[in-house]
């Protein structure tokens, strides 16, 4: 059973019991846990179970045992704790702290791909400091979701081995605050994701393709550039894959996509005994189609909820799409 790291003032109904020796994940992921309201032109959700780990974490643990890094409040319901045991999430770096949980407040419009942020209170995320139990710092793969590059430079120091697959994520908001660090993160990862906007800032190239080729030469082997509800393009220096979004034909909440998308990818990566391109391929595929599960409710529970064959039915739907001749 999955433990939790308290500090001495917590008090959360009905956490995990503890574990002595917990194992180590075959992917641990660090990131935001954080309480969503969401509001649509259709629908309001509060108290989402969200942020960047949380739907990692959830999509990953599709395909291998995963362990989450983050902070939560004392306000963190138990519905929350709930759904990351079912999905078999190792808790043991999941700290709980006195205050409240990170909030985000967002507004999406009749076109999803356009929202606002309304409100945000980082509460006992402000000074959150990720400190890896010490089975984490021997897991093969390792995930860096959207913290600050400082942050994530500290992890990657507590780690005991280099693990298989290093995978980052950043946003405009450090690209343009913390350059010198992500530059030092994008160095030590083997694969840097970011979306179109976010390549074109980091490098000053308007062109997706000389962008990415420009970030490869700052120390990655491969970059990821997320592109919404065209897919996403796999690019190393001998590779350049198309990978297709899977058609959604109703969009609930868009929310978390990237995450998921991501998550999903390192799922299949631990599954996977390759380390080549091929390999980041064929993760990507399976990203996407837990993405495309992800926005057809709100928060991430429907990806416990979707059966395999469903998984595997949008997965071939995919292949079909890019047969040709």
């Amino acid at each position: 059973m999955p433990s939790v790291s308290f500090s001495k003032n917590s008090s959360v109904p009905n956490p995990p019991a503890p574990t002595a020796k917990p194992a180590t994940p075959d992917v641990v992921i660090v990131g935001s846990v954080a309480l969503d309201t969401i509001v649509t032109p259709w629908e309001r959700r509060a108290d989402v179970p969200g942020g960047s780990a949380t739907y990692a974490c959830i999509a990953a643990s599709r395909r291998a045992r995963t362990g989450i890094v983050g902070v939560v409040g004392e306000d963190f319901p138990r519905a929350a704790w709930n759904l990351l045991r079912r999905a078999g999430v190792d808790l043991s770096g999941l700290q709980c702290a006195s205050g409240r949980t990170f909030r985000w407040t967002g507004e999406y419009f009749a076109d999803m791909n356009q929202r606002r942020t309304l409100q945000t209170e980082l509460n006992v995320f402000e000074d959150f400091r990720p400190e890896l139990p010490p089975a984490y710092r021997r897991a093969p793969l390792l995930f860096l979701a959207n913290i600050a590059p400082e942050l994530q430079l500290h992890v990657l120091d507590q780690m005991a081995q280099r693990p298989r697959w290093v995978v980052a994520d950043t946003m405009d908001l450090w690209i343009r605050t913390a350059r010198p660090a992500l530059r030092k993160v994008i160095r030590r990862v083997d694969v840097l994701t970011v979306n179109e906007s976010e390549v074109r800032d980091l490098t000053g190239c308007a062109s997706v393709p000389e962008a990415a080729r420009k970030v490869l030469r700052m120390g990655p082997t491969y970059v990821l550039v997320k592109r919404g509800e065209y897919g996403s393009l796999v690019v190393g220096r001998d590779v350049w894959r198309v990978v297709p979004a899977f058609p959604v034909e109703r969009v609930r909440d868009p929310t978390g996509a990237g995450d998921t998308f991501a998550g999903g990818l390192m799922g299949e990566l631990a599954r996977s005994r390759g380390n080549g391109a091929a390999a980041l391929v064929r993760a990507a595929w399976f990203g996407t189609v837990l993405a495309s599960v992800a926005v057809e409710d709100f928060g991430p529970a429907r990806l416990l909820r979707v059966p395999e064959r469903e998984l595997e039915r949008r997965l071939s739907i995919l292949r079909e799409s890019v047969r040709y001749g």
